[in-house]
């Protein structure tokens, strides 16, 4: 483990070089976020302020994270999960003088030790990918709350659903911008996204035909709607599993089969949990499911598959190759669980296409960028959740079809009229 106390901590600083071709890799994949880039180059409006963030450390973010040091800011990272963190990529970051604590397979302390560094520096603003760094700083660190943080933001839903409940308590401290409730967030990053990754990530780790299989998603929200579309167009059977009425409705029209997971368990080959529930498949659920399924988490936190059921049902477990691991249970059937139940798509494979990752990162970096304006000008937002303004989520959907060639069209003045004359009838 190569450290340098107070600025970094990764595994192995000669992956640097590999990690660079990969950032460059990214960069060229990433337009409106490069176009953010140049254009506050020279300005640097983030300059005096320092981020601390908490994201899964992957190409993708190395070029938010240096897009960020561009633009004025001092940087602290850590990674959101034991096991997302490239462990190239974070030796490129330390290697162009970033402050950053992550590194791929750390235990649940090491995990908290590396986001307590990132506070070290006192951060004015936060950047978070399941609230585990803002969670941090109320528990432990109230003071930063009170006298530093001017803000934040947050990148997921699992997140930001645990920060609306904060904020309904009354609990949160600082203002915090749902990044992930944009529009070019949520319905591009988690369904095309998570869709591609997920199946990225299974495939990886196994090299199964999916075609033929039956494949269950749990859950149908934005995320588990990408992995079905995807398993779909693989030509899986997909089957959907959920808890919301309006959620199966529109899986069955979509034209999914819909059940309850107990009735699934029996019959499905491939399990995907998209959830961000605990408790989705459990004991009762791995002892009726064939011999050879493989069960897998593309949800944030590794709670949706109880381990410790499968483990207790377990007579014996190996690993029989890289992020799978094959569960014997006592009635001789065999599970295989991939990337030890947390994100396949990360664990198991790369995550998101840079190309999708782009407008996700590029609503990041506006946001930040409010954040500070905002600051400058001695004003603050109000200490609860806020969402992005839908002028943002149009110019960068606007930014991105510019990148990609595409034109559209655009209202007349006559029609603009049209739409707001509430005296026009038929």
């Amino acid at each position: 483990m190569n450290e340098k106390s107070g600025i970094y901590k990764v595994k192995d600083l000669s992956l640097a070089r590999e990690g660079k071709l990969r950032i460059e890799w990214a960069e060229s994949r990433m337009p409106v976020l490069m176009s953010l880039r140049e254009k506050y180059r020279k300005s640097k409006p983030l300059k005096g302020y320092k981020i601390a963030g908490c994201l899964h450390v992957t190409k993708e973010t190395a070029v938010l994270v240096k897009t960020f040091v561009e633009a004025g800011a001092q940087v602290s990272w850590s990674g959101c999960n034991p096991l997302s963190t490239q462990d190239d990529i974070a030796a490129a970051l330390a290697a162009d003088g970033i402050s950053i604590f992550a590194w791929h397979g750390m235990n649940v302390r090491e995990f908290y030790w590396c986001i307590e560094e990132t506070l070290k520096m006192q951060p004015n603003l936060t950047l978070d990918d399941g609230a585990d760094l803002i969670f941090t700083i109320h528990n432990k660190y109230p003071d930063l709350a009170a006298t530093s943080v001017i803000g934040g933001t947050e990148e997921t839903t699992t997140g930001v659903h645990r920060l609306r409940a904060m904020a309904r308590d009354g609990a949160l401290r600082y203002p915090v911008i749902a990044v992930n409730d944009a529009e070019t967030k949520w319905d591009f990053d988690n369904v095309y996204g998570t869709g591609q990754s997920t199946l990225d990530g299974i495939l990886r780790s196994t090299s199964v035909l999916l075609a033929g299989k039956n494949v269950v998603v749990a859950g149908f929200g934005h995320c588990g709607r990408g992995v079905a579309i995807r398993a779909k167009g693989l030509g899986a059977n997909v089957i959907v599993t959920e808890v919301k009425p309006t959620a199966a409705l529109k899986a069955t029209l979509e034209g999914f089969r819909v059940m309850d997971m107990d009735a699934a368990a029996r019959i499905g080959d491939v399990f995907i949990t998209a959830t961000g529930v605990k408790d989705v498949i459990v004991d009762r659920h791995f002892k009726v499911m064939k011999d050879g399924a493989i069960v897998c988490n593309t949800g944030h936190y590794d709670c949706e598959i109880n381990i410790g059921h499968l483990k207790k049902a377990a007579k014996s477990v190996r690993t029989v190759r890289s992020d799978n691991e094959e569960y014997v249970l006592k009635n001789g059937k065999r599970i295989y669980l991939l990337a030890q139940g947390r994100l396949v798509n990360l664990a198991a494979a790369e995550g998101h296409p840079s190309e999708v990752m782009d407008m996700s990162f590029a609503n990041q970096f506006m946001s930040q960028l409010r954040l500070a304006e905002l600051h400058k000008k001695g004003k603050r937002l109000e200490n609860t959740v806020h969402d992005i303004p839908a002028e943002q989520d149009q110019e960068i959907a606007g930014l991105k079809l510019k990148t990609m060639g595409i034109s559209i069209d655009r209202l007349t003045r006559e029609q603009e009229r049209y739409i707001n004359d509430y005296s026009s009838g038929t």
